[in-house]
């Protein structure tokens, strides 16, 4: 190749850098970098939260964003049913994406703790500011932590819930980052379960009478989450049968 070729290969590929640049592929991906919100109900959730672990006698824990949250709410008669008397803890904050776990996780969430099971299912709050392959990050990162800082912990990793009324944009987005966190799946520690067709009509629209909002279950769709995740904690948690 003459110097003028090689200028001219030299000289596209600073333009392609340039391009994709500005294009924010070099970007950050801000779902792996841990970060507090300043909100004052957050803040004074977490502390709560950083309270009852230290209370200790956890078994099981369950990670994640307002749909992990509302085991609190629509979904305490189940919560009650199968996860009270588990030694369950709820470590679940309305709107967090998984850099806000991630800082959780590093700031009290599982201090002095070593439960059997930890359920995770976090990520939907992400896709508006995030990729699929910047969630699906963000998502291995949770894991990873999770299993450097409890390593006799089992993980039960959630795909993230379907969302929407009928099949779309932010559908597919998801999709996407499901099948690149079901590689996490190591058949030891780490377990992928998939429950989110269990929400769905066979035409695959998310019905109003199991998630009303098209994104977070009702009583009947947290009893529903809870029974097709049951074979997976007991076994995961050791038990002989299941509730």
């Amino acid at each position: 190749m003459n110097r003028v070729a090689m200028w001219r290969v030299r000289r596209a590929v600073s333009g392609l850098f340039v391009a994709l640049l500005c294009a924010g592929a070099f970007a950050e991906n801000t779902a792996i970098k841990p970060e507090p919100r300043s909100d004052e109900w957050w803040q004074t959730r977490h502390r709560s939260m950083n309270e009852q672990v230290k209370k200790g006698g956890v078994d099981m824990i369950l990670i994640g964003d307002s749909i992990t949250h509302g085991w609190e709410g629509a979904g305490k008669a189940t919560w009650d049913k199968y996860y009270a008397p588990r030694k369950a803890v709820n470590l679940g904050i309305s709107g967090d994406r998984t850099q806000h776990v991630l800082w959780r996780l590093d700031n009290g969430n599982l201090e002095g703790i070593s439960p059997k099971l930890a359920v995770i299912m976090i990520g939907t709050n992400n896709c508006s500011t995030n990729s699929p392959e910047e969630i699906a990050e963000g998502i291995a990162a949770v894991v990873k932590k999770l299993r450097v800082k409890l390593p006799e912990t089992k993980v039960l990793l959630l795909a993230v819930f379907p969302r929407e009324e009928k099949p779309g944009e932010l559908r597919a987005k998801l999709d996407k980052v499901n099948g690149m966190i079901a590689k996490l799946d190591d058949g030891k520690m780490v377990r992928f379960l998939d429950i989110g067709p269990k929400f769905l009509e066979a035409d695959g629209t998310l019905p109003k009478s199991i998630m009303p909002d098209a994104l977070h279950p009702n009583e009947k769709g947290y009893a529903i989450w809870a029974q097709a995740m049951e074979p997976a904690v007991a076994e995961l948690m050791g038990e002989t049968g299941s509730k």
